[in-house]
Order: C-alpha cells, then sequence, then structure tokens
C-alpha cells in the first residue's frame, strides 16, 4: 500500500537545481506529468558558487519547491586527480542552496547525494544507518565528504528551525545525458564508449580496469528521477532514504551485457594495473519499498536506452550511415 500524499505538487513552483545534468534533465523529464511549473537557471544567470546571487534568486522566485540536483560529479579518476576542486565546489554549492531555501522559507527541498557516502566495507546491503561508521573509499572520499555535510545541513537546519528538507542517496545511475569522457565519467558511459569505439576500429579485444569481480548497483536515471519525485510528495523525515535497484552485478558481467548491447564481440582483457575500488556496493532498498517505490527498467532495457542516447549525441557524426566519434 502505497502512503497517503503529504505535498502534492500540483500547481507547484519548483525549482530543478542543475537541470542541464543527468539526473536534473530526468527530474524535468518526470515532472512534466505533475502538473506544477518548473523552473530552471542557467550558470550565466544564476552562479551557485556566489551566495548573494543565490540568495536573491531563491527570494525572487517565490518558490514552492526545490530538487538540488546540482553538483560536481565524476569517477574514480576525477575524483582522485582534483580532489580540491570536489570537496569546495560541492561544499560552495550546498551552502548556498540550503542556506537561501531556509532564508526564503521554501516549504520543501531534497538534496540529492550519492552511494559513496557509505564506509568503504560497509556490511551489505548498505542500510541508511551505516553513515559514518567506518573510513570511506580514498579513491573518492572528497566529493563524499561533500556529499555528508548536504545531509548534516539538511538535518540541522530541519532541527534547528523545523525546515522539511529530505536527503536521498541514489546508486550508481546511468542514461539519457550520461557524461561519455573517458578521464571523467562513471563505470556504464565508460564501458560503453569503450566498446563503441573498439567495434567501430574492428578491434580483437576491449581493456578494462581492474579484475572486473566487485560487485556494483546501478540504477536508470528516469527510475530515479521518479522515485525522487515519489519521495518530494509522500516523505517527511530526518533520515535519508536510499535511492536503488537492491541488485547489483559483477563489473565483468556489466562488461559483456554493454558489449552485447553495443554488438562488440571481441575478448575481455583485463588492466590489473589499475584499481578495484570496494568489493561490493549494494544498497538496502528496504526503506524506499516501504515507501511504496519501486524500479520500472531492467538493467538491460536501460542499457539499450542509454547507448541510443550515446548514438544520438552531436560528437557522433555519421559517416557512410555509421555513428563514429570524434
Amino acid at each position: 500500500m502505497s502512503p497517503d500524499i503529504i505535498f502534492p505538487l500540483q500547481g507547484k513552483r519548483v525549482w530543478v537545481a542543475g537541470h542541464k545534468g543527468m539526473v536534473g534533465s530526468a527530474i524535468v523529464r518526470r515532472l512534466e506529468r505533475e502538473n506544477c511549473e518548473t523552473l530552471t537557471v542557467d550558470r550565466k544567470t544564476v552562479d551557485l558558487a556566489d551566495q548573494a546571487q543565490v540568495r536573491n534568486w531563491v527570494s525572487d522566485a517565490k518558490l514552492d519547491a526545490i530538487f538540488f540536483a546540482a553538483a560536481k560529479v565524476g569517477g574514480i579518476f576525477a575524483n582522485d586527480t582534483y580532489p580540491a576542486d570536489f570537496i569546495y565546489d560541492n561544499l560552495v554549492i550546498e551552502v548556498n542552496i540550503i542556506e537561501a531555501a531556509y532564508r526564503s522559507q521554501v516549504p520543501k527541498l531534497l538534496f540529492l547525494g550519492s552511494s559513496c557516502i557509505y564506509p568503504k566495507f560497509a556490511p551489505q546491503p548498505i542500510t541508511e544507518d551505516a553513515l559514518l561508521s567506518g573510513p570511506l573509499e580514498p579513491t573518492n572520499e572528497w566529493y563524499a565528504v561533500a556529499k555528508i555535510a548536504g545531509i548534516k545541513l539538511c538535518q540541522a537546519f530541519r532541527k534547528q528551525y523545523g525546515c522539511d528538507f529530505i536527503s536521498a542517496m541514489p546508486t550508481n545511475l546511468y542514461g539519457p545525458g550520461d557524461n561519455f569522457d573517458l578521464n571523467t565519467s562513471h563505470v556504464v558511459p565508460a564501458l560503453m564508449r569503450k566498446a563503441h569505439e573498439a567495434k567501430l576500429r574492428g578491434d580483437k579485444a576491449i581493456t578494462v580496469w581492474g579484475t572486473g569481480s566487485p560487485r556494483r548497483e546501478f540504477l536508470h536515471v528516469d527510475d530515479c528521477a521518479d522515485a525522487l519525485v515519489h519521495l518530494m510528495r509522500v516523505y517527511s523525515g530526518d533520515q535519508h532514504v536510499n535511492v536503488g535497484s537492491g541488485e547489483d552485478v559483477t563489473i565483468l558481467e556489466l562488461v559483456k551485457l554493454v558489449n552485447s548491447v553495443v554488438g562488440f564481440g571481441g575478448e575481455i582483457v583485463h588492466d590489473l594495473s589499475k584499481k578495484d575500488g570496494p568489493p561490493r556496493k549494494l544498497m538496502s532498498a528496504d526503506k524506499i519499498r516501504a515507501l511504496g517505490w519501486a524500479p520500472k527498467i531492467s538493467l538491460p532495457d536501460g542499457l539499450a536506452s542509454a547507448y541510443q542516447a550515446f548514438l544520438s549525441l552531436p560528437g557522433l557524426p555519421q559517416l557512410d550511415g555509421v555513428p563514429q566519434t570524434v
């Protein structure tokens, strides 16, 4: 049985912060079904790192709700290479938006975190109360610390001022709007681009980082957006909520699925000089299931749709009818 809707979105003025990102754009698409007024603002108009600009815009906009999806994001390589950027940029954006929402008395805010907030060796599947129970994964601790700070900001403003600020922690996301830059992307788009280019070159093998044994959970971004809208409507609580599929696969299984979707039939070679990361990362889905939500898009179907989105990117011109990266 689904819980009662305590915050209907119909007729509301809703700001999606970070609307150009993968998650933000998915939330915008999902909100089209809610009969609400969706507001977005680009960086040229409001610099989210500028406190005065954020305060003024939020005050003038007369918002009813905020989906806080704005963040500086990237994969293991990017986190490990630019630690100062990842912790500083995300902290500044969080402080500015959450404080502005309090100052302007925005009725509801949903802060979007990341599964990397959890300890590297948290018991599996990871429940929400595992937060701060052990050391973080060193390769992305800078981003994780910033996201933990965002959760705590929401909790602090709720505790001190009664703000209805909630937090959601998505698992690994993929889908339309993803970043396919091999230096800064996450695992699914990186593998997809590698397989696509290997297919076009006629390579006999594809190289992947690590052993392929770590297990990871993946969720299509449209499922994530649906879950976030659901939480905005039905949830009001201090504790963050995991948003995931509740199922995981090995990286090697993922590689095989991606290769199948792309149509690459070569050998899989492992670069054992690269780090594997945590051995397993599966979040418990019990809390969000109890709130009446479950994903609808299977991993094979989701990967197929993500590949079609990749093929439609402007950077993939047609050459004799065959998409080719540049």
